[in-house]
């Protein structure tokens, strides 16, 4: 680290720069794709969002009712429903005054096997 300017970058000199180019090259042509990845994780990767998606996946439910299973509020429970909406991750209902949620399962399935791909693609 350069004490410096409080750089973290490495300052050591590189070994092998032609490896290094290639590799950054790499990852800048697969930005869009690391970018959507992420995306999927960061709904993945949060456990209100997840125990969502696997309590919708065989119901429909409203908002009120998915509060209960979960034991959230029901602003936290439209809050982590509208991110996951938003995502596409979900279908929305309106029946009167009643909001209630679905999974998408052929979108979800779509997700996570160009998730994959993408992964084994890079990482074997």
């Amino acid at each position: 680290m350069n004490s410096k300017d409080n750089d973290p970058r490495c300052l050591i000199r590189c070994f092998e720069p032609a490896k290094v180019a290639a590799v950054r090259m790499r990852l800048e042509q697969d930005e869009s794709d690391i970018k959507a990845v992420v995306r999927i994780f960061d709904v993945l990767g949060n456990r209100t969002r997840l125990r969502i998606l696997l309590a919708l996946a065989s119901e429909e439910l409203c908002v009120c009712d998915i509060a209960h299973v979960l034991n959230l509020s029901i602003s936290a429970a439209s809050h982590q429903l509208r991110a996951l909406h938003d995502r596409e991750w979900l279908h929305m209902r309106n029946d009167g005054k009643m909001v209630y949620y679905r999974t998408d399962p052929q979108k979800i399935k779509h997700l996570l096997s160009v998730t994959n791909a993408f992964l084994e693609e890079r990482i074997a």
